[in-house]
C-alpha cells in the first residue's frame, strides 16, 4: 500500500477516534459573555479566581487556581484593534464637542487629547485584551486556526 493511503486511513483512523473525545468536550457549555467579563477583570475565564495577565499584556501559561491553559491563546492584533475604536469612540465627540462649546488653542487641543488618549489606550489595552482572551476561550479557539 502507497504511503499516501496508510497517512489518509492514519489520519481517518484518528478522526474517528478523536470524534468521541471532541463530542464530550462539546457538550460542556462555555459561557461567552461570563468568560469575557471575567478577562476583562483580569481574571481567569474559567475559574474567574486566578490572574489571567501577570504582566501589562503576557498572559499566564497556566491558571494558578484551575490549571487551564490560557497561555496557548494568541490574541493577536484583535485587542489592539479594538482599543483603537474604543478610544477614538470617547475621545472625538469630546474633542467637537470641547471645539464646538470653546475655542481653546491648539496647544490645549494636543494637550489635553493626546494624554487623553494615551491613558485611555494603556488602561484598556490589558482589559480588551483579557475580555479578547475570554471570548476566545469560550469559543474554543486558540489563534492558529486556518480557514
Amino acid at each position: 500500500m502507497p504511503i499516501s493511503c496508510r497517512r489518509r486511513e492514519t489520519a481517518l483512523c484518528h478522526s474517528v477516534m478523536n470524534t468521541e473525545h471532541e463530542d464530550n468536550i462539546w457538550r460542556e457549555r462555555r459561557s461567552v459573555l461570563g468568560s469575557a467579563a471575567r478577562g476583562f477583570r483580569n481574571r481567569c475565564p474559567n475559574c474567574g479566581k486566578g490572574k489571567l495577565l501577570p504582566v501589562y499584556l503576557r498572559p499566564h501559561d497556566i491558571c494558578s487556581f484551575c490549571r487551564e491553559p490560557n497561555g496557548r491563546i494568541m490574541a493577536h492584533d484583535a485587542p489592539p484593534y479594538i482599543t483603537i475604536l474604543i478610544v477614538g469612540h470617547i475621545i472625538a465627540p469630546l474633542m467637537l464637542f470641547w471645539e464646538n462649546n470653546s475655542t481653546p488653542p491648539f496647544w490645549a487641543h494636543y494637550a489635553a487629547w493626546m494624554t487623553a488618549a494615551l491613558v485611555l489606550t494603556l488602561l484598556l489595552l490589558p482589559r480588551v485584551k483579557g475580555a479578547w482572551i475570554g471570548l476566545m476561550w469560550a469559543l474554543r479557539l486558540n489563534g492558529n486556526e486556518v480557514q
